[in-house]
């Protein structure tokens, strides 16, 4: 990784000079600085059409608009995040600013500006020009475009957009003058929320946050489509999983990771969240991310991965494999319980239902389950009221889906957990019996047995669809799968 650069003054409305201080140029000669400042052919790019989401995108600021008339609401995408020194994590936008753009640019922020006397807002995306070539910036600064890759210019991104786009670095001191009620989307852009610490309050900016978390409840069907694009280079990532078990044996968990990150790479953005890689005990935990333990034969893989499609949906998709391809008879039996856990909430998921049907009906059934094994005193319906499933079953059985893996999340109870589905919700399903290894209150050869299944469901007009139904989940279905794709 090349580390020059050069120190240089930039003007005030220009991005400063991100330099390191032991380069090993000492400074810029006249005749370098003219030489960099011209010979450039021109780039710009004239034949672009606009994003495939940015209809949707349009409809969702109208949307917005209608719900909060006459006032400026302001939704940054966020900026770079130092991961060390001089280095930066990789950018994932704001959910809230790419639902409503489709965009994906850090240092960028959308503001729809209320309409005087006419009603409505009039949106803009501000955001950094291409690099200045004039003083230099584009090569010295250490995000110039010869650093970190061409950008696109202001004109090229109202194409794209469908939104006209000005100049981030004018946003904060336009922010701090502006007169009238103003909402932000807090926790991505300091600069931004200190431009407007004197305007906003707490309570306002959280009701735009709630409302854009439940604005995203009932997917469009560009969104049902991402999701479902999710959902099919994960399974096939679950397929090179399966492929490479063998390796897997003779290095770690990682090796697994590794594999699954290659397919979310070549075929998506990302993968969605933390893989969980969890073989033998360590699929107990519930979320195994650290993934640097043994992978045995004879144990249980317990492999939760999705892939997050270039638009940034992702899926979230579940299976406990069998390492060795065959469940021996005790991990068939708490295997087949999950199964039938899982195939009770799928069936409960239907326009109309209480978003809370699909958890009772799967959580019945692993509490008849543990009854049935002498391991909790019955009857179920005392298991369930006292919750005392819970100390093998541990999470809920699911949550909404969508830019986030847990979509959503700020919505009010009222209109998520106590709602009713609806068409177009997605949905996890993924009930789990997970036996920890120093559980004295089970027999041994339960102990660190941990297995967890899960789809992800659409709620449509008639009932509900798996997105993730190429996937095997019966144990044998499981196992010739596994047959036939190790040859």
């Amino acid at each position: 990784m090349t580390d020059e650069l050069t120190p240089e003054t930039p003007d005030e409305d220009e991005q400063p000079i991100k330099q390191r201080k032991n380069g090993l140029y000492p400074g810029v000669s006249d005749e370098l600085a003219a030489s960099m400042q011209s010979g450039w052919a021109d780039t710009e790019l004239r034949d672009l059409e606009p994003i495939e989401q940015a209809p949707n995108a349009a409809r969702r600021r109208a949307a917005l608009s209608a719900r909060f008339p006459g006032e400026r609401l302001v939704i940054p995408a966020g900026n770079l995040k130092t991961r060390s020194n001089d280095t930066e994590y990789d950018f994932r936008a704001s959910t809230e600013y790419v639902y409503l753009t489709g965009d994906q640019t850090d240092d960028s922020v959308l503001v729809l500006e209320p309409r005087t006397g006419e009603g409505g807002h009039d949106a803009t995306i501000h955001r950094l020009p291409r690099s200045n070539r004039e003083n230099g910036e584009f090569w010295l600064n250490g995000m110039g475009e010869l650093w970190v890759g061409r950008r696109n210019s202001l004109s090229e991104s109202e194409v794209l957009l469908g939104v006209p786009c000005k100049d981030v670095r004018e946003l904060a001191a336009a922010l701090t003058e502006a007169t009238g009620p103003v909402r932000v989307v807090r926790g991505h852009d300091a600069g931004i929320e200190a431009a407007l610490r004197d305007k906003v309050t707490a309570e306002r900016d959280e009701e735009l946050r709630v409302h854009l978390s439940e604005a995203r409840v009932v997917k469009d069907d560009f969104e049902v489509g991402e999701l479902q694009k999710a959902v099919d280079s994960t399974v096939r990532g679950f397929e090179d999983v399966v492929k490479v078990l063998d390796k897997a044996e003779a290095t770690s968990e990682r090796y697994i990771e590794g594999t699954f990150f290659l397919r979310a790479r070549v075929e998506g953005n990302d993968v969605g969240y933390g893989s969980i890689c969890a073989a033998g005990p360590h699929a107990t935990t519930l979320h195994w991310v650290r993934n640097n333990g043994r992978v045995r034969s004879g144990d249980l893989l317990l492999l939760d991965a999705g892939v997050e499609t270039n638009s940034l949906y992702t899926a979230d998709v579940t299976r406990t494999l069998p390492i060795n391809g065959r469940y021996t008879d005790l991990q068939r039996k708490i295997y087949d319980a999950v199964y039938e856990a899982q195939e009770a909430g799928i069936a409960a998921v239907k326009p109309g239902a209480n978003f809370r049907d699909f958890h009772d009906a799967s959580q019945r059934v692993l509490a008849e389950k543990l009854v049935e094994w002498g391991l909790v005193e019955g009857p179920a319906e005392r298991v369930l009221e006292l919750g005392l499933q819970r100390r093998w079953t541990l999470h809920g059985t699911g949550h909404m889906l969508g830019l986030d893996v847990h979509d959503c999340a700020a919505a009010r109870t009222e209109a998520y957990v106590n709602g009713t589905l609806e068409p177009g919700m997605v949905l996890t399903v993924e009930p789990g019996l997970y036996f920890q290894a120093d559980d004295v209150t089970v027999p041994e050869e339960y102990r660190g047995i941990g297995v967890r299944i899960e789809d992800d469901i659409l709620v449509t007009a008639d009932g509900n669809r798996n997105l993730s139904s190429a996937l095997p989940r019966r144990s044998e279905d499981v196992e010739a799968w596994m047959a036939e794709l190790r040859g």
